[in-house]
């Protein structure tokens, strides 16, 4: 296995994606800041390519594919984020790609991942493994596998954009982040603590899947059915091996999150900022709005993972 990614990692891949990567924006609300007491700052990473992080982190891999690998091609498995991010670095960078999805996948993001030009195979997330599908794949196909964020370079890309966020709004107190696999918990921990070592620093799970808080508490991985949440870009059933590493050392806990306070986060992002986010994508602020009262006059960072929900489904939820 490769060794574990720093925050060098972090600042090399900062320079290998910066010519196709957006430098998204930071985003405040003065509404928002007076309902939470506090000077709260969302990375709206809605904005990315892809309309989510995801696409720091395979830009970053792919790019460093040596000739053999790019000819032979690469496989990944996803829920959709990551999917598009594979499939489109891979067009940029002339790679074959080949893309795991669920068959529950939102159809937005298949469409968009098969019109970045990914080849998708679909399989059931409730009763099928999908990392043994994809070692398989990649064995009989020569495929270079690149899982979502149980990787070294997925995750030193992933860790850019909270490089972004303190190098334009300096140190915090504290910084909320979205967390399903761990790749971008564990990047925003390499950033955190070499650019605001106080800040506190947490990650935030569906309430329907918090193995990576039961994971935390009891030092070891845990392993989980698939959750039944809204948030289906954070229905993993454990975290990787390198993100639990670094989240253990240098993540102060993990919470969690009810769909019913994501639809809300939702809604007020809609309303009051008039930006889209995916259930996935508010789970940080769902976290920062129950724990107000002890924000109360810090600076707080958000980290908004992502914006890519089917317009039907991201109005039936906040109808429902």
């Amino acid at each position: 296995m490769s060794q574990s990614p720093t925050y060098d990692d972090v600042r090399s891949a900062a320079a290998r994606i910066a010519s196709q990567a957006h430098r998204t924006p930071v985003l405040r609300s003065r509404l928002i800041n007076e309902r939470v007491g506090a000077d709260v700052v969302f990375k709206c990473e809605n904005f990315q390519r892809v309309g989510a992080f995801k696409f720091r982190g395979a830009f970053n891999a792919l790019s460093r594919f040596t000739p053999g690998q790019r000819r032979s091609g690469v496989i990944t498995y996803s829920s959709g984020n990551h999917a598009q991010a594979i499939a489109l670095a891979a067009r940029l960078l002339d790679i074959p790609a080949t893309i795991i999805m669920p068959h529950d996948a939102p159809a937005a993001k298949v469409t968009a991942t098969e019109g970045y030009g990914g080849q998708v195979v679909r399989y059931d997330r409730y009763t099928e493994d999908r990392e043994e599908i994809g070692r398989a794949l990649a064995a009989d196909r020569g495929l270079t596998l690149i899982p979502p964020y149980d990787h070294p370079h997925v995750i030193a890309g992933q860790g850019t954009a909270a490089e972004e966020l303190f190098d334009e709004v300096g140190e915090l107190d504290a910084l909320f982040v979205p967390l399903g696999g761990g790749g971008l918990l564990s990047g925003t921990a390499l950033s955190t603590r070499a650019l605001s070592p106080d800040c506190a620093l947490y990650g935030v799970e569906p309430e329907a899947g918090d193995d990576g808080r039961r994971s935390l508490r009891q030092g070891t991985i845990v392993h989980i059915d698939t959750p039944k949440t809204i948030a289906d870009g954070a229905q993993t059933q454990h975290l990787g091996t390198y993100p639990f590493d670094i989240i253990r050392r240098d993540v102060n806990d993990i919470l969690t999150a009810t769909d019913a306070e994501l639809v809300e986060s939702m809604r007020i992002f809609g309303s009051i900022m008039k930006t889209v986010v995916e259930p996935t994508g508010c789970l940080g602020f769902a976290a920062v709005r129950n724990l107000a009262p002890q924000l109360r006059g810090q600076r707080v960072g958000v980290i908004i993972s992502g914006g890519n929900v089917d317009l039907d489904r991201y109005a039936a939820l906040l109808t429902s």
